[in-house]
């Protein structure tokens, strides 16, 4: 049966106008994305095989170029919609957090450090610089590859602190795994940088872990 024979309160497009976007499992997300199923699929039957086929829709979202096109009812026009709708929801994000701004809203920056770190297939230790105020002044991926074997050098993180003349800093890294638990890797390079940029009177208000659902927060879990 085509989605347009569907009771109303049930098609995708008509239940997010009515109910807003959150209301709408991932299927029908997905399903308006696609916005046509295939020959003996609707768009959300499509949606549905491809979600099960990924196995979320966060790996979809993430799958390269050749990936994409070799599954069913996707292909080169559809991933270049999907990089841009991507690419726009950075920027609406990076928005609220732009230079000269108070961080006055936490979860405006969680937002932005989930959406520039969570798809990244290795581990990226990146830092949000901010002033007295707690204004922003930089966001910057430091380090790649894992805490273990790459590195996390307190030095070049309180040079590169000292250089914005930032008071504070947000640490962030990503667990390419989906955990989002600190091991004692992450905690100990938290705390030698807490140690090292005290020197300095620069504060660590928070260090995030990005995995797979919410962030960790080091500072509401009482580890800072």
């Amino acid at each position: 049966m085509p989605i347009t024979d569907w009771p109303i309160n049930e098609r995708p497009r008509e239940k997010l106008i009515n109910l807003g976007a959150e209301s709408l499992s991932d299927a029908e997300l997905l399903a308006i994305f696609l916005r046509t199923g295939v020959k003996g699929k609707t768009a959300v039957d499509l949606a549905r095989e491809l979600l099960s086929e990924y196995g979320s829709l966060r790996a979809l979202m993430n799958a390269d170029r050749n990936r994409f096109n070799q599954s069913h009812g996707l292909g080169n026009a559809k991933f270049v919609l999907l990089q841009a709708v991507l690419e726009m929801s950075k920027r609406h994000l990076k928005e609220n957090i732009q230079r000269g701004d108070a961080l006055c809203n936490p979860d405006a920056s969680r937002k932005y450090l989930i959406s520039e770190l969570r798809a990244y297939p290795y581990e990226v230790f990146a830092c949000l610089f901010l002033d007295n105020q707690h204004r922003i002044i930089k966001f910057e991926e430091i380090f790649r590859g894992t805490i273990d074997s790459t590195g996390v050098y307190p030095r070049e993180i309180v040079r590169r602190a000292l250089q914005l003349n930032a008071a504070a800093v947000i640490f962030a890294h990503n667990h390419p795994s989906g955990a989002s638990n600190p091991s004692d890797a992450d905690k100990n390079i938290t705390t030698k940088l807490i140690s090292a940029l005290s020197l300095m009177d620069i504060r660590v208000l928070d260090h995030f872990i990005i995995g797979d659902g919410a962030p960790f927060s080091f500072a509401e879990n009482g580890l800072l």
